[in-house]
């Protein structure tokens, strides 16, 4: 009888073991989620074609730098014309007041830079994350100059009068643009910075391998001014247009957000995985 009990008992107990037994190795859905998400955040992003995004980013420079220049009369990335523009003024400051938005620009790409190069240097240069909110920053500093230029903007004709409305947005932009720099010194691609095209046109008819078939250098150098080409055509296209150089701050603003995008998604080094 005892016996019949204890064999009832055990079928029971059988009964009630799940099929698949928990090793005691498995975690809750939420704790494994985070674990992948912070694997994924803390990742180095891998250098294997990461110079697509760079050469992406030459379309944005030359959408700002074009319709910047026809509406406010300085860059916003390329600072060996504002170089020049600003020696001009120093010679004749009572010209025009180019200058003043000319030293406005290099002097925020300068601390631009001085803060995206410590920014990379200390949070680990090509984290994943550390990436990510590189370009966050730099998309919102777009956004920010777009809403001044469509909510904040006067009549007055930006060439020739000094505005907030003018040097805040200015000044915003040009600080963002240092960041595609010192990405293209972070992933080692040097000479893709997307402010600069003359040593890029130096580097590229120098080449003694300039016909060869496989040639990716080659092929970046061709790559960049096309892509700047593009987008300062269209940045052309903007500032002649109704929506003006606002309309080209929003459109370079998305742009960037599809940056940061592929930085989400962009593969790690593989000896990470």
């Amino acid at each position: 009888m005892n016996s019949t009990a204890c064999n009832g008992q055990d079928q029971r107990a059988d009964e009630r073991t799940p099929l698949l037994r928990n090793s005691g190795h498995a975690k809750p859905d939420g704790v494994t989620l985070g674990t992948k998400l912070k694997k994924h955040f803390s990742a180095n992003v891998s250098k294997n074609w990461a110079d697509l995004v760079l050469l992406f980013c030459y379309i944005i420079t030359g959408l700002l730098d074009s319709s910047a220049v026809f509406i406010w009369g300085s860059f916003v990335s390329m600072q060996t014309g504002n170089t020049v523009y600003f020696g001009l003024g120093v010679v004749a400051p009572s010209e025009g007041i180019r200058w003043i938005k000319a030293l406005v620009s290099i002097t925020s790409f300068c601390l631009g830079s001085f803060f995206f190069a410590r920014f990379h240097r200390y949070l680990s240069p090509r984290k994943r994350w550390v990436l990510v909110s590189s370009y966050t920053l730099q998309c919102l500093l777009i956004v920010f100059a777009a809403l001044v230029v469509t909510f904040g903007h006067d009549e007055l004709d930006d060439k020739e009068r000094l505005q907030w409305q003018v040097l805040v947005p200015l000044a915003a932009v040009a600080f963002q643009s240092s960041g595609q720099a010192v990405t293209s010194r972070v992933l080692q691609y040097g000479g893709l910075t997307s402010v600069v095209l003359t040593s890029n046109y130096c580097d590229l008819f120098s080449d003694q391998n300039i016909f060869a078939v496989n040639n990716v250098e080659r092929n970046r150098r061709v790559a960049a001014p096309v892509l700047l080409l593009i987008g300062a055509m269209f940045g052309g296209l903007w500032a002649h247009s109704s929506v003006g150089l606002a309309g080209a701050l929003w459109t370079a603003a998305g742009l960037k957000a599809a940056a940061v995008m592929g930085w989400l998604v962009w593969s790690a080094d593989s000896d990470e995985q």
